[in-house]
């Protein structure tokens, strides 16, 4: 792929894309097609499709929104039928090889010849040749912290380490101010595997022996990274299995936490004056991921999230689609919604909610890996990490059982022999 990562960039600021534009009007493709898009339902993506409807949905036969939570787990049986229910479905890093691995999008060379003349070439993720998506926006996990809380318990400034954040948690529940202090993504499933692979990755972790589709989970780093979360969720809410970014962010929005594990895309909504009280978003501060002792890699996955073409849909409805979802693509966009995203768009000011994002990808910290049995592992780890939270098992036999739900589901799709 072309698509420079984060890291590697230094800055997530300089990458430029916008729509293509005739006198000041945005070119929307043939009329009278049905446009219909599956996302995420968060702010940002709101902003990408209602402007692409507010640009071309009168142009439209029907344009059709559907933001939820769901996305990911429906996506595939979606695109499967032809036509397929979406021309379009906004991902990320998985979720593009997800719909990859099943031939379920189509590349977009022929559509960004014709309606991408001023998308810049950094945001064009190119996989053995062909365009499969236009990026966007960057994500990652990383940490929030209250900062009146810190200093009311005697921590001087925001953790940098997992040794640091678990000290303070224990200074807060100490002083008598917070019983769980810690909130993160760890529900059992897709968000209990994403919260492994962040500790795994600062561990110095590798997901596969190098070249090939052995998983290599079932590590001292594998082990290390449990034992780091078993040490984070002594400090968190007794109900932490069940938690995804809604309720995190919603336990944070009530004052019920003071250090949170949390995506960057939730960090405009928890700073704005909706929904909290002015003594938390006056003392929330986004900081760079944790890193281990020694080791200094972030705790996070770099992700990009963009737009796909349906491939079991009529040639117009997806010329159609990448015309509207282009159009959205423009500095104009991205000052009404300035602070939605950490934009890699021409325009954007990063503001306090981009801080996060911004010290984690400067800090080193990796992307999510593109390879297309890593959908596998990520749901073996989901599926089989939930017994060692509980403390039903240990961590070695829960990595165990890993890498033998992985391997099963790898041979049955061809990646093991």
């Amino acid at each position: 792929m072309t698509f420079k990562t984060l890291a590697a960039a230094g800055s997530l600021v300089g990458l430029m894309a916008s729509a293509a534009y005739a006198d000041g009007h945005a070119i929307c493709g043939p009329e009278g097609q049905s446009i219909r898009i599956l996302a995420s339902d968060f702010p940002a993506i709101h902003a990408v499709a209602g402007t692409a409807e507010a640009n071309c949905g009168a142009a439209a036969s029907e344009f059709q929104r559907n933001h939820t939570t769901e996305a990911r787990d429906i996506m595939n049986a979606a695109l499967t039928p032809d036509p397929a229910e979406y021309t379009s479905v906004i991902v990320a890093n998985a979720t593009l090889t997800q719909l990859m691995n099943d031939g379920l999008v189509r590349p977009l060379n022929d559509l960004v010849e014709a309606y991408g003349a001023n998308i810049d070439p950094n945001l064009l993720i190119t996989i053995n040749g062909d365009v499969m998506a236009v990026a966007f926006m960057a994500n990652s996990q990383h940490l929030f912290a209250r900062t009146d809380i810190l200093e009311e318990a005697g921590v001087e400034g925001v953790p940098a380490t997992f040794d640091e954040l678990l000290a303070a948690a224990e200074a807060i529940r100490a002083a008598g101010i917070m019983e769980h202090p810690v909130v993160m993504n760890m529900q059992v499933g897709w968000n209990l595997a994403e919260t492994f692979n962040l500790v795994f990755l600062a561990h110095g972790g590798e997901f596969f022996e190098p070249g090939t589709a052995n998983p290599l989970v079932n590590s001292e780093a594998g082990v290390a990274t449990l034992e780091t979360l078993a040490a984070l969720a002594e400090y968190a809410h007794p109900d932490h299995l069940s938690q995804a970014s809604n309720e995190t962010q919603a336990t944070w929005e009530a004052g019920q936490a003071a250090l949170g594990m949390m995506w960057g895309s939730r960090g405009s909504v928890i700073l704005d004056d909706e929904g909290s009280s002015p003594e938390v978003t006056g003392n929330t501060v986004l900081a760079a991921a944790p890193v281990v002792e020694g080791i200094g890699i972030p705790a996070a996955t770099l992700w990009w999230d963009g737009f796909t073409i349906a491939a079991n849909v009529p040639d117009s409805e997806a010329e159609a689609t990448f015309a509207a979802l282009a159009s959205a693509l423009t500095p104009e966009m991205v000052a009404a919604h300035n602070d939605d995203a950490v934009w890699l768009l021409d325009g954007f000011t990063p503001g306090p909610a981009a801080a996060g994002v911004s010290a984690t990808a400067r800090g080193g910290a990796k992307p999510y890996p593109m390879v297309p049995q890593i959908g596998l592992l990520h749901n073996a780890l989901g599926a089989e990490l939930a017994d060692f939270m509980q403390g039903n098992e240990s961590a070695e036999q829960a990595l165990a059982d890993v890498e033998a739900a992985y391997r099963d589901a790898a041979r049955e799709a061809g990646f093991l022999q």
